[in-house]
């Protein structure tokens, strides 16, 4: 696990906001009994910084729900409020297939919507806030499980729940994500560390050992509020369900939500920046590191 910079960075952001049709592009997922809105306006300080590297596609879950009781004090106008899976055994019932296929096509239909706005830029990573993180960790896995599969069989990659060929996701920003994971591809996928995604989801219940193929490769970042109830979780989907080295972590003080204030969005932006760059995407640095060899100039979109 690769720790945040210990020195805050300084954030030096541009006066004009580029053009991002051509960046490459971030598929945002809202946490459970909010929506795309809501977490769009949550994530107001770290849009600040990634509006000059990526294009960000904010996407509403397929099933309905109340509101969260954390946010309806100042977005409880907001509603209609989504999930992407049950967390509480009011929620209807719904068989493992028939999910992931809302699933797939909600976020088919958010991409091929940008699409059609303008955006042209590579598919590159997935960030998610709560409910949204879990989701994009096991997108990543299933991910991960289709390409292991073809590799072991000398075929090309099957497409996913979204049936968008070639789509490829390089890394996952994981916002106070909780294990377990969900299983997202039960055809390829057998590990009973991962939860059905028609099950509840937060049901340990259902799981047992974490396994290798429940383990996830692809790079992440966790962000973690040290005041977040559910921190031992979120510290249980990192050390048990992603592969060391592969992570970076970022500790903040802060309870259940995304942060908005400078000294904590500055080492979230720098740590995406750096997990952007090492799987290859070029970015646009807003903040730069005090210390010598981590300082970064800003480069032209």
């Amino acid at each position: 696990m690769v720790p945040s910079s210990a020195s805050p960075p300084i954030s030096k952001i541009p006066s004009v906001t580029p053009d991002s049709n051509a960046f490459p592009r971030i598929l945002c997922l809202h946490g459970g009994g909010v929506n795309a809105a809501i977490f769009k306006a949550q994530s107001r300080s770290l849009i600040r910084h990634l509006q000059h590297s990526f294009r960000l596609v904010w996407v509403d879950a397929p099933f309905f729900c109340d509101p969260h009781p954390d946010i309806i004090s100042v977005y409880g106008a907001y509603a209609p409020f989504r999930r992407w899976l049950r967390w509480l055994h009011e929620h209807a019932e719904i068989d493992a297939d028939s999910c992931i296929e809302e699933i797939g096509y909600a976020i088919r239909t958010a991409m091929e919507d940008d699409h059609r706005k303008g955006g042209v830029g590579e598919w590159v990573g997935l960030m998610g806030f709560s409910q949204g993180a879990k989701l994009s960790a096991s997108l990543l896995l299933e991910q991960q499980a289709r390409e292991d599969k073809a590799q072991l069989e000398g075929r090309v990659v099957e497409t996913g729940l979204t049936r968008i060929p070639g789509l490829s996701w390089r890394f996952g920003i994981l916002l106070a994500g909780r294990a377990p994971l969900s299983n997202l591809n039960p055809e390829i996928l057998k590990s009973e560390a991962l939860v059905s995604a028609g099950n509840i989801s937060e049901g340990f219940q259902f799981c047992k050992e974490v396994n290798g193929e429940a383990i996830l490769r692809k790079p992440t970042l966790h962000v973690h509020g040290m005041a977040d109830v559910g921190l031992p979780l979120h510290r249980k989907l990192l050390h048990e369900y992603c592969e060391e080295g592969t992570t970076t972590l970022v500790e903040w003080e802060g309870a259940h939500r995304i942060p908005l204030k400078s000294k904590d969005v500055d080492r979230v932006v720098e740590a995406i920046y750096n997990m952007a760059e090492s799987t290859g995407v070029r970015v646009t640095w807003t903040v730069f590191s005090k210390s010598p060899q981590r300082t970064r100039s800003i480069s032209s979109a």
